[in-house]
């Protein structure tokens, strides 16, 4: 029976398979798409994706039911939290400028698999927003004409009594989605032309609601006879803040069109922070005269900025809303629409999904195989299916996003920089330059220049140590740390750090409620866990890091992405059961996907097995004092384990 086992070198070239990391291109601007997007394309784009109807709605809904007026507070903490992961997507838009937001980043510093599970997740996701923001389009036109167009379509096509399926069918929201999805296939420009459009109506709107509305304040609606400026307490405003987290979830369609972005290393990042900048400064104001207009505990849900107006004696003001309300959601439709089949493209061109999809139009310069597709199979979601059961699932795809991307973040910064060496030309040999090894040490033998030979100095000095490598000042205490390679053991703690976080929002969470721990072991597990997040944090900043001046890093690296973490972890895991059992079985789908097609087809798979033309060896001896010379060798005709093999030619000291 021992023979059916797997041998542990499968089990560990299996596990290699799944955590091999992308390859990225030497001229990581040259792209298929068309770079045709500036800066305030990209902000606006970012504008359209976040100030969508949760502006007309979910002020008010977050005002009346949970925070009072105290979602003004609720919106600051909400961004600043979303401002620590939209720092990390604009790290990575500027390091790397190819479309797939989440999805690439992650394969490019966690692994395949990872990468392939964000993106099938952040793919369900813009289809169910989508097709979601859809039918409230449709709804809110149709409450505008007194619900004509649902009483039509039920008297003639009829209603439904089916689990999972809408009353009737919504051919409105069907037909505005086909629509948006004809606008894209045109192009990135003509994308961005129509967001324009929309945002600048938008915006305007928007201004028109501040205005009017501070002129129509009354202070006395925060006083204490109207219940007082937080009626709910410290709980009411953490609990807003939970639900208007969400309402700045559009800019990382900003990091998904970088791959058409002119300057993407000082567009994105700038885009990410004024759009980011921008929103939350109209939620926040936009709270303010909304529970300055009216009392907060008189508010509607449904429409509470109409509704605001037309009890001020302003009903005319109403239409304007409701216009603004529409135009904020098209931006939102465009930008679920232009995101989505450029992530489907990325794994496409990746080879992790259906090859179809990565196919571009050669006029367009657009992925139009899966713009069509997945804008026809977002409209049948719309017209058919009941949403609103689906709606909470969008949350927990957008903060596993955010945590790996995070989590990528610290990864990267604490790996060597790929150095670019140029080989020797065939006959030359290289000049021996005189170099100090380490003091002791065996036979180092390196595959290749560009990823693993390092030709510097590996004394470890005060002045020059490569990141991942332990700081001079903690040598002295952590010494038994130093004969790992670079970048081992940050890998190490912060898989650590978000375990520990884990367990940490798991006890705040459930211990209480579900787990009902006493006392002493709720506290207990608290300082534990708290304990080993926070020296997993101390442990990654004891390691030296990379300092880059020519793109945009995130500050205070590794608390920063952190803290966004933390965050986004209990945020997971205050969502519903049934929301964590639909993730499952969506992400054991992914997984019959990615192990029927994506392992086989990844491009990263095929260069493995692709045997290698001419491959070379270098040997390094190191030596206290002594000169090292790195010689490449020709490869013999015969390869032996997968790997040409090399004759030694000559290697002096």
């Amino acid at each position: 029976m021992a023979r059916w086992l797997p041998r542990s070198t499968d089990l560990t070239r299996f596990c290699q398979k799944l955590n091999r990391v992308k390859t990225l291109e030497d001229d990581m601007m040259e792209t298929s798409f068309n770079r045709c997007l500036s800066t305030i394309d990209l902000t606006l784009l970012g504008i359209g994706g976040m100030v969508g109807s949760g502006l007309y709605v979910l002020t008010g809904t977050v005002a009346k039911e949970i925070a009072g007026p105290a979602v003004i507070v609720s919106f600051i903490i909400a961004g600043f939290a979303s401002l620590l992961a939209a720092l990390c997507y604009a790290e990575f838009g500027a390091r790397v400028p190819k479309t797939g937001s989440a999805y690439m980043f992650t394969y490019v510093s966690v692994g395949e698999i990872w990468a392939f599970l964000i993106g099938w997740n952040v793919l369900l996701e813009y289809m169910i927003g989508g097709a979601a923001v859809a039918r409230a389009w449709s709804g809110y036109l149709d409450s505008i004409f007194n619900h004509k167009i649902k009483n039509f379509t039920e008297t003639h096509v009829g209603a439904w009594q089916v689990p999972f399926l809408a009353r009737y069918p919504d051919f409105l929201a069907a037909a505005i989605l086909l629509v948006a999805t004809a606008f894209i296939s045109f192009g990135a420009k003509v994308s961005s032309w129509l967001n324009h459009v929309f945002s600048a109506i938008s915006m305007g709107v928007i201004l028109f609601i501040l205005i009017m509305g501070f002129v129509l304040a009354q202070p006395k609606n925060w006083s204490t006879q109207e219940g007082g400026f937080a009626p709910y307490g410290l709980s009411g405003i953490m609990a807003g803040t939970a639900t208007c987290f969400y309402a700045f979830v559009g800019f990382d369609v900003i990091a998904a069109s970088s791959e058409e972005a002119r300057n993407p290393q000082r567009a994105v990042p700038r885009a990410i922070a004024f759009s980011l900048g921008l929103a939350t400064g109209a939620y926040i104001l936009v709270s303010v005269v909304l529970t300055l207009m009216v009392p907060w505990h008189s508010l509607d849900p449904d429409s509470a900025l109409a509704d605001a107006f037309y009890r001020r004696g302003y009903a005319w003001a109403g239409f304007l809303v409701a216009a603004g309300s529409i135009c904020a959601m098209n931006t939102v439709l465009l930008s679920n629409l232009f995101s989505l089949p450029r992530i489907v493209y990325a794994m496409a061109e990746d080879g992790l999904f259906f090859q179809i999809f990565s196919r571009v139009h050669p006029r367009t310069q657009v992925p139009v195989v899966g713009i069509v597709v997945f804008g026809l199979l977002m409209a049948l979601l719309a017209l058919v299916f009941d949403l609103e059961a689906l709606v909470q699932f969008l949350s927990i795809g957008t903060l596993l996003a955010y945590t790996f991307v995070a989590a990528s973040i610290i990864v990267l910064r604490f790996q060597q920089q790929k150095v670019d060496v140029p080989a020797p030309a065939a006959g030359d040999r290289p000049n021996p330059e005189p170099h100090e090894g380490p003091s002791s040490g065996e036979l180092k033998e390196y595959e290749s220049f560009s990823d693993k030979l390092q030709l510097v100095d590996r004394d470890k000095t005060k002045q020059q140590r490569e990141p991942g490598q332990l700081k001079a000042a903690f040598e002295p205490y952590l010494e038994f740390l130093s004969d790992f390679y670079p970048g081992e053991v940050v890998t190490v703690a912060v898989v650590t750090l978000m375990v520990s976080a884990i367990c940490l929002c798991s006890i705040l969470v459930f211990g209480n409620t579900h787990l009902h721990l006493p006392t002493w072991s709720y506290s207990l597990l608290l300082v534990l866990f708290s304990l080993g997040f926070l020296l997993s944090l101390l442990l990654i900043w004891a390691h030296e890091q990379q300092h880059s001046t020519q793109t945009f890093q995130i500050p205070l690296v590794p608390l920063s992405p952190a803290l966004s973490i933390i965050l986004n972890i209990y945020l997971m895991l205050k969502l519903s059961y049934m929301t964590w059992l639909r993730f499952a079985v969506w992400l054991l789908l992914g997984l019959l996907v990615y192990f029927g097609y994506g392992i086989w087809h990844s491009k990263e798979n095929l260069r493995e097995l692709q045997p290698q033309r001419l491959s070379a060896r270098y040997v390094v001896f190191p030596s206290g004092s002594l000169e090292e010379r790195v010689q490449a060798v020709q490869p013999s005709s015969q390869p032996t384990a997968g790997l040409p093999d090399t004759d030694t030619d000559d290697c002096k000291r």
